[in-house]
């Protein structure tokens, strides 16, 4: 029985893949052991990666930009280049599209997410990105804002520290490289389960991800999500949801969620994006 036990176990548990999506949850350690930022690195081709950084977000792409630049370099990535998208008609730039299908990683930096849809989404630009990565051609990572633009539906502002309403949270399009997925950043540390649960009481077929600072879902092509990182990520799983009074309540009033399935996640802990499965950090079997 432990053999077995055992074999069952090394069959489900996930091998990495060459690319990787890293989903950040923000303030992500860019001054110590940088592991989070590391771990893109290596996964983007570590000394022969060519990095290409997208600070749409920011209200100042420049400066935030240089700074990853800065970083990747001390690295030893072989090129790092900052592209300062800040109009929908530059995704149309050839030279623009050239980088996106030469570079080996994308970084999508923090600020607002929806100033990186507003400029990304629905271009020339963006397909290629989606086509690459869908293609594991391309190592893909965003930090805050670009956390939370990962799903098809994007969690675009909102309240904290509230009990769930439909008023706690603004929803928007996002660029849907995980469209399963309804992410959150910065999630313990602003205090937005509430949030996250409103969410997914209003879109009950995704799957509600909460990532905290300094801390990385990696998703990998297989379905498997593993965390890394100082906090946890949270899943909030409504397969077996059976009542929600989401549509029938005024904006302000309490939300009813019933049988909603929460995970708590932290370094190692892995989840299966379809099977809804979860694997801890180790494997113990008694003897």
């Amino acid at each position: 029985m432990p053999q077995l036990k055992a074999k069952s176990l090394e069959m489900r548990t996930p091998q990495a893949t060459k690319t990787a999506v890293l989903v950040i949850g923000g303030a992500e350690d860019k001054v110590h052991g940088r592991e989070i930022l590391r771990t893109f690195f290596g996964r983007a081709g570590a000394s022969k990666a060519y990095i290409t950084i997208i600070p749409s977000a920011s209200r100042e792409p420049a400066i935030i930009g240089g700074r990853y630049i800065r970083i990747f370099e001390e690295m030893g990535a072989e090129k790092v280049e900052i592209l300062d998208i800040r109009e929908r008609e530059q995704c149309e730039i050839p030279q623009i599209k050239a980088s996106l299908e030469a570079c080996s990683g994308v970084f999508l930096t923090g600020g607002d997410q929806l100033r990186l849809c507003g400029v990304l989404s629905d271009t020339p630009a963006m397909e290629i990105i989606r086509q690459r990565v869908r293609g594991g051609q391309l190592t893909l990572a965003g930090t805050s804002a670009g956390a939370a633009v990962m799903g098809h539906h994007m969690i675009a502002g909102g309240g904290s520290g509230e009990t769930p309403n439909r008023s706690l949270v603004d929803m928007a399009t996002g660029l849907g490289f995980i469209p399963e997925v309804i992410v959150d950043q910065h999630f313990h540390n602003r205090n937005r389960m509430g949030r996250l649960i409103s969410a997914i009481a209003a879109h009950p077929d995704r799957l509600g991800i909460g990532i905290d600072e300094d801390t990385c879902a990696v998703f990998e092509r297989d379905g498997w999500l593993q965390v890394m990182g100082k906090g946890s990520v949270t899943i909030v799983d409504p397969t077996e949801l059976t009542h929600t009074n989401e549509p029938h309540v005024g904006a302000n009033e309490p939300l009813t969620v019933h049988n909603l399935r929460l995970h708590i996640l932290s370094y190692g802990d892995r989840f299966h994006l379809y099977q809804r499965t979860v694997l801890p950090a180790v494997h113990r079997i008694s003897s």
